[in-house]
């Protein structure tokens, strides 16, 4: 299964990435893989929010100090800027846009804009236990809207795992704008059944188990519910012993059309890719070839093995 039938996916994504000098230097940052590859399939909306609450450029740096029990965002040469009320507010602001998004890609150590990780002083010394105030309100209002950072995005499993959850959650999107029914939830966890699996295959039985135990409950609450559920799973970093197993689960259905040598080939390849011999896209293109051959219904409308546009060669790196 492909995604051409979704256009461009909203992503949000921090401005000095895109090549905005928005800098507290007058400058930018901008980032060689969202603007020349990843513009090709989202549609990015850029923000500054130091720039939105007034802060010129080239303008003093802020940072983030504890103060007794609370998180300040002042200046770094002048205390008394204190930014904080100013930078949730921005983010409170932008919900009527932030709504729309599938995804948001922020800078790195921002003590507006940083997902984690960000420089927290408590008396001369910061350590690495905080949040941007901006991003944080953020992922405080959309708790369920995927996030990431440009700098995670040089990881491969980290890449993959973000853009994965980016094309789930605008299918999801595009699932709950349509008249919601309980075989709308049904068809779309069967979609995506094995993607899930391949997060973690207990979880992934908990899932399908809040659609087959639904009782009584509002159909709108149970969406919510296993939308809170299916964005936590996606969180979790698939490995390669659980692609394996789903891999495996895969041929199953092959079992009575393929031959013992081409069962063997499908195994080796499996083991080497378990083995990190080679990638996963190489056991996924030969389960491919096969159900080319052997179609099946079930798995034709399964995303597992083209989560997301080919072009993107996010599995060449699995």
């Amino acid at each position: 299964m492909t995604d051409g039938h979704i256009a461009k996916i909203k992503v949000g994504v921090s401005s000095c990435l895109m090549g905005e000098k928005v800098r507290f230097d007058s400058g930018h940052k901008k980032n060689a893989y969202i603007n020349d590859i990843l513009s090709d399939y989202f549609e990015f909306s850029g923000f500054c929010p130091e720039v939105d609450i007034g802060l010129g450029t080239p303008r003093e740096t802020i940072r983030l100090v504890q103060i007794d029990d609370e998180v300040r965002c002042v200046g770094t040469k002048t205390p008394e800027l204190d930014v904080t009320e100013k930078l949730k507010a921005s983010a409170d602001n932008q919900k009527h846009w932030h709504q729309d998004l599938c995804g948001y890609i922020l800078k790195k150590s921002s003590p507006s804009c940083g997902m984690e990780r960000v420089n927290l002083y408590k008396g001369k010394h910061p350590d690495k236990t905080g949040v941007g105030l901006y991003a944080k309100r953020l992922m405080e209002n959309f708790p369920q809207l995927p996030v990431e950072e440009e700098g995670r995005l040089g990881d491969a499993r980290l890449r993959e795992n973000f853009i994965q959850r980016v094309y789930v959650f605008a299918r999801w999107k595009t699932l709950m704008a349509e008249n919601l029914t309980m075989q709308g939830l049904q068809q779309f966890h069967a979609q995506h059944k094995y993607i899930f699996m391949s997060h973690d295959q207990v979880l992934a039985k908990e899932l399908g188990a809040l659609l087959a135990q639904k009782g009584t409950q509002n159909i709108q609450d149970l969406a919510d519910h296993y939308l809170a559920h299916m964005m936590g799973l996606l969180k979790i970093i698939a490995t390669r012993k659980t692609h394996v197993n789903t891999l495996q689960h895969l041929q199953g259905y092959l079992k009575t059309h393929i031959n013992s040598d081409d069962k063997q080939e499908l195994l080796f390849n499996f083991e080497q890719y378990r083995k990190g011999l080679l990638p996963l896209i190489v056991p996924i293109t030969l389960l491919r070839h096969y159900f080319r051959r052997f179609p099946n219904d079930y798995i034709t409308n399964s995303y597992y093995m083209q989560p997301h546009p080919g072009e993107l060669m996010l599995l060449n790196g699995l």
